[in-house]
């Protein structure tokens, strides 16, 4: 006898995904074109039945006795054995709603946050050097991620840097770079900037339409950086190619002339191979400054290939090219103690010559990276890097006011600056297990070549003011209220031809283990040595030196509940000599090949002290983080007076820096997120070669500082957001002391935001920023007659995005 019953195949398929894969056919074949529907319309022969044998029943004999010893055995290995759960049964699903779903991660979104607060950094983008996530990270770190970078409508790194708590902006000067100079609590960070993991020493002006996140390490962190990270260290996170398709493109209109457009483009090319374009362009304005522009266009490719689960290769490259008129500041009034412009120059009053002065910067990063996973416990990875970086200007700096006669002399200060890098480091990290303590071991190598040539310009004068010039292109005696920003020039300024050429060869090992026992306890350190060798050359003479630095870390890290840490960490750093490779001499942290003074001493060594706690509360979605540290620089160049002469340098003077660091970011609320942080900082001298230096603060820093950015989902399609930024007064000094008797007012900034969802494809967006048209400034020079960075006025934008 036979039955008609369906093939087991069949019969073994849930009901649930039977309705759930004819849902999903339904809604493909709704796409097939009505032609195609009509062609078959004719109904299909029904298929045949299949007729099976009826089951023959098979009789088992009795399982044979088992004995006693191996009941028990059996027995104890189901004990050991862990208990599988069984997988929850799901309720048939609705069609999902249009738009983002809360706690998906977004196509194009930042990889290392949230994905239900994007507000808050989970992880760091080295996981080979910072293996666990940020809350069990015995450091400080601020994590500026994608979505933070886009609400504060920060187009550049200097941007970033005016409204990040802990973080001042510096001065160019003429012995360094006017490039994006700031300082980390209180330490000069302009050559420890990172870009994917690799130090960029170029210190350009940079963009942010290629970056990710924008990762900030507090404190010495010499162990996984390198020289240098007295402050600490930036790394800048560059986009990579992503497993998912999407498309985006912002369009920008504005005050200020301001045209700016951003596309990113993502396409899985195959389940093996992924290509991630995006571009920008920008014609621009600046806020409340008179004939300043600020033109950049720029593009990113990245590649991601992964044809099987042991070999994933990454590749990608990033060109910059920024177009600008220099504005180096205004003039300091030293009868009052502030900038011209706080004692009735208007705010708009520019000093520079608009038919001479120039900025241009470009840069081509290229970065592949491999990594093989030759099993479970380790993984090999190899990253290569190459650079190559311009930064061209020839600016002119409002110096020596005449308060009788209310004139100045306008400087030329310039530079032709080519920076070229080759790096390449290679990690093995090991993963395993000890009973309940897992390990993360990381061993690496490091390989770079650095080089920096700079040049100055020369035929600087112009024609139309006879005497007015002096031979190195400096103008005297122009009026501080009525500047000739429109002087004629029929001459092209042209190479000096004697440009100094620095060098920087680096071999580097480390170690770096973390260790946690069951998520209760973790032990984080690291070990590092770095062979440096600097040769600096000009006019036929050289000057070099060799230094073999060895750094470390340790930390520990308690975790009384799964969401809250409490650690302790120091660390160790060592600044050799020569590292700021901007810098024309010692006194700017670089080498004078051609100087009549010794130019070679020991490093200056650095150590630091942490304790801290970070919890993530409301649903582990935000992250609130707090810290006390103590910094000690100790072996400190200085520039004295020495016998009539001025500028020589000495070593051996000693200072500190101590204060408390908040941070939080994430959401409160499902509907409210924020980010922002506060540093209060107390530092001084504590040995110097002057003695009237000891007890003096610390030069050019802020040593207050706070910012809140807080947004508001008040309808599906309405959010609003703002901004709050207070950056305390900061005085004016030399190489060490804040003893130049000048300073800059502290200041409060307010900004506003407003977006509008129009569909699931677009969104408009409102941003004021500097509601209040505040007058501040980012920095002052070091001199007793400074200039001073004044910062952009109010401005308003429109941005119209759409993605796909």
């Amino acid at each position: 006898m036979t039955v008609e019953k369906a093939p087991h195949s069949l019969r073994d398929i849930d009901s649930r995904g039977v309705f759930a894969t004819a849902a999903a056919f339904l809604v493909t074949a709704g796409s097939v074109g009505s032609a195609d529907a009509q062609s078959s319309a004719q109904p299909s022969a029904p298929l045949p039945s299949v007729t099976v044998d009826a089951p023959v029943v098979h009789h088992r004999s009795a399982p044979p006795r088992q004995s006693v010893a191996h009941t028990r055995a059996r027995v104890a290995l189901r004990r050991r054995a862990p208990r599988a759960q069984p997988a929850p049964i799901q309720p048939a699903s609705s069609p999902v709603p249009a738009g983002p779903q809360i706690g998906v991660r977004q196509p194009g979104s930042d990889p290392y946050a949230d994905a239900a607060a994007p507000y808050k950094g989970d992880r760091l983008a080295s996981s080979a050097k910072f293996a666990e996530p940020i809350l069990n990270t015995p450091k400080s770190v601020t994590v500026l991620t994608r979505e933070v970078i886009d609400d504060k409508n920060a187009t550049s790194f200097r941007e970033l840097a005016r409204t990040t708590a802990g973080l001042t902006l510096g001065t160019g000067e003429g012995g360094n770079a006017f490039g994006d100079r700031f300082f980390i609590r209180g330490f000069d960070a302009r050559n420890d900037v990172f870009v994917d993991g690799v130090r960029d020493p170029s210190v350009s002006i940079r963009e942010n339409f290629f970056t990710e996140q924008v990762e900030i390490l507090r404190g010495p962190s010499s162990s996984f950086a390198g020289r240098g990270t007295t402050g600490g260290a930036v790394n800048i996170v560059t986009k990579q190619a992503q497993d998912k398709n999407f498309y985006k493109a912002d369009a920008t209109v504005g005050t200020d002339s301001t045209r700016r457009f951003t596309f990113d483009v993502n396409q899985v090319i195959s389940p093996a191979l992924s290509i991630r374009a995006a571009g920008m362009g920008q014609q621009a304005n600046v806020a409340g400054r008179d004939f300043v522009f600020d033109d950049r266009w720029g593009g990113l490719l990245a590649v991601a290939f992964k044809p099987n689960d042991q070999l994933k290769v990454t590749a990608n490259y990033t060109h910059v090219y920024l177009n600008m008129l220099p504005d180096f500041g205004v003039p300091y009034n030293t009868a009052a103690g502030a900038p011209f412009t706080e004692t009735g120059v208007p705010r708009n009053t520019y000093y520079g010559f608009v038919n001479r002065d120039f900025q241009k910067a470009k840069q081509d990063i290229l970065t592949q990276n491999t990594e093989y996973a030759l099993n479970d416990h380790l993984t090999i990875s190899n990253k290569f890097r190459y650079e190559w970086s311009l930064l061209n200007y020839l600016g002119t700096i409002p110096e020596a006011p005449n308060l009788a006669t209310l004139t100045y002399t306008g400087n030329p200060q310039s530079r032709y600056q080519v920076t070229t890098v080759l790096a390449d480091q290679t990690d093995a990290t090991f993963k395993y297990d000890l009973g309940p303590v897992k390990s993360t071991t990381s061993i690496g190598t490091e390989f770079s070549r650095e080089r920096m040539s700079f040049d100055t310009y020369k035929g600087l004068t112009s024609e139309a003011l006879p005497g007015g010039f002096n031979g190195t292109g400096s103008v005297m005696n122009a009026s501080i209220f009525n500047p000739p920003n429109e002087l004629p020039f029929s001459g092209s300024p042209v190479l000096a031809g004697n440009p100094i050429v620095t060098t920087v060869n680096t071999k580097s090992a480390y170690l770096i283990e973390s260790v946690n026992y069951q998520d209760l306890v973790i032990l984080n350190g690291g070990l590092r040595y770095d062979n440096y060798n600097i040769s600096s050359w000009q006019a036929g003479k050289t000057v070099s030196t060799t230094s073999g630095l060895v750094n470390y870390n340790a930390g520990i890290t308690i975790k009384p509940l799964p969401y809250a840490s409490i650690y302790a960490a120091y660390a160790t750093s060592a600044n050799p000599v020569g590292a700021g490779l901007d810098g024309s001499s010692l006194s700017y942290g670089g080498f004078n090949p051609i100087a009549p003074v010794n130019q070679v001493f020991s490093p200056q060594r650095n150590k630091a002290f942490e304790i801290g706690t970070k919890w993530e509360l409301f649903d582990r979605h935000l992250l609130l983080t707090a810290a006390l540290f103590h910094t000690r620089v100790d072996n400190a160049l200085e520039s004295i007076t020495l016998n009539g002469v001025r500028g020589v340098i000495v070593q051996g003077s000693s200072y500190h820096v101590q204060g408390v660091d908040f941070g939080l970011g994430g959401k409160i609320t499902p509907e409210w997120s924020v980010f922002g942080g506060m540093t209060l900082m107390e530092s001084r001298v504590d040995q110097s070669a002057v003695p009237t230096n000891v007890g003096l603060k610390l030069a050019n820093i802020a040593h207050q500082s706070f910012n809140l950015l807080s947004k508001y989902q008040v309808t599906n399609w309405l959010e609003v957001g703002g901004q709050a930024t207070y950056m305390s007064r900061i005085y004016g000094g030399t190489l060490l002391a804040a003893n130049a008797g000048t300073s800059i007012p502290s200041h409060w900034r307010f900004d506003t935001f407003l977006e509008g969802k129009i569909n699931d494809n677009l969104t408009v967006k409102l941003f004021v920023n500097n509601i209040f048209n505040t007058r501040y400034y980012d920095a002052l020079y070091q001199s007793a007659a400074p200039f001073v960075f004044i910062a952009p006025g109010r401005s308003a934008q429109l941005m119209l995005s759409a993605k796909f």
